[in-house]
């Protein structure tokens, strides 16, 4: 697309740490462009630049001089809406854009659950946006909502994806070490995590849990039939930037040796329908042979923060095997993830190209 073709978005909840996230992978791209910023009541009316403390890089200079709008559909036009809203607000504002006719982009863990939303990560379930058809259907409104797992969750689903395609999980057991960026800005106080390791995080070991049957499950008419594998999580933050690392051991229908899994890891590249997009990476799973490897510092900018990384398979003593997975929070797990959603919608047509709100 030209520069005056690119699809106006909408930004809500812009002058957070995921809104901030959004904007810095939206400059430039070549089909959309940040058009409308939207944010609380305290932040409405003001210059983006002077209603956010922005954390990092360089903030694009058009978006920071745009005034911050109401997260409100009659006072935003944009067709295309990404939400970066937290849970308290995305449950009543969310639908109301849907309704208005925008396509809403969500990160909030309100909808993921609802049998007729989307709970997509492009590369694994691409099929599963044929919810929105039922979804308009059954709600009656001309727009819809998709929606992104949870940031863990969406690691591990991506580092299981080829293992349950071809060997059919039974179960998986999973530890997560998640970064505090997680947590948004300004996040856990210092005196928390330095040196520390916080064995809890608020609602993640269900999110986890709950979420991964969804996405590894399959499209029947206009139903997902959950996949039928067990998730036992324990989630755990750390001092680290940025960058999710989780360890797994799982069981399988069909046994598969180390070697087969490596093998399987190694050749999958995801639904086809994302390949050469623009915020598709190359490589969407990598795996490092490396036996101190996946680590944050060193892997978690691959593929532009939008490749997992995975180490370590190997036997295991009590299930079959065991591995290491780490993926960029952030960007994969969060504004990336949506984006490329997004992407996909424009491919597949139900965004027009031409789409001007």
């Amino acid at each position: 697309m030209s520069t005056a073709e690119r699809i106006p978005v909408a930004i809500l909840g812009a002058t957070g740490a995921v809104g901030q996230t959004f904007i810095r992978l939206l400059d430039g791209h070549p089909w959309f462009r940040v058009a409308e910023v939207a944010a609380s009541e305290r932040s409405a009316g003001k210059r983006y630049a002077e209603a956010t403390r922005w954390i990092e890089g360089n903030l694009p200079a058009d978006v920071a001089a745009l005034t911050v709008k109401p997260c409100d559909p009659a006072q935003l036009s944009s067709p295309v809406v990404f939400s970066a809203l937290d849970a308290g607000a995305a449950g009543e504002l969310e639908p109301a854009f849907a309704r208005a006719g925008r396509m809403v982009l969500s990160n909030a863990k309100n909808f993921r659950m609802e049998p007729d939303v989307p709970l997509v990560i492009p590369e694994v379930n691409a099929p599963h946006l044929g919810l929105i058809a039922a979804q308009r259907a059954t709600r009656g409104w001309t727009g819809a909502i998709v929606t992104n797992a949870n940031c863990a969750a969406t690691v591990t689903a991506m580092a299981m994806a080829p293992l349950h395609e071809r060997f059919g999980l039974k179960s998986v057991f999973v530890a997560t070490m998640q970064a505090i960026s997680g947590a948004g800005y300004p996040g856990v106080p210092s005196l928390d995590i330095l040196g520390n390791v916080i064995p809890y995080i608020g609602d993640e070991e269900p999110k986890i849990e709950r979420e991964m049957q969804k996405m590894l499950g399959r499209l029947v008419g206009t139903a997902i039939e959950p996949a039928p594998f067990v998730v036992s999580a324990h989630a755990n933050r750390v001092a680290v930037e940025n960058g999710h690392t989780v360890c797994l051991s799982m069981a399988f229908e069909k046994r598969p040796s180390a070697e087969e899994a490596i093998a399987a890891i190694r050749e999958w590249r995801g639904a086809s329908e994302v390949r050469g997009l623009p915020s598709a990476p190359d490589i969407p799973l990598r795996y490092r042979d490396e036996p101190d490897r996946p680590q944050p510092r060193r892997d978690v900018a691959d593929g532009r923060g939008m490749t997992v990384s995975v180490g370590r398979v190997r036997e295991d003593s009590i299930l079959h095997l065991r591995m290491v997975a780490m993926g960029h929070n952030t960007i994969r797990g969060a504004a990336g993830g949506s984006i490329l959603n997004a992407e996909v919608l424009v491919k597949a047509g139900v965004i027009p190209r031409g789409a001007r709100g």
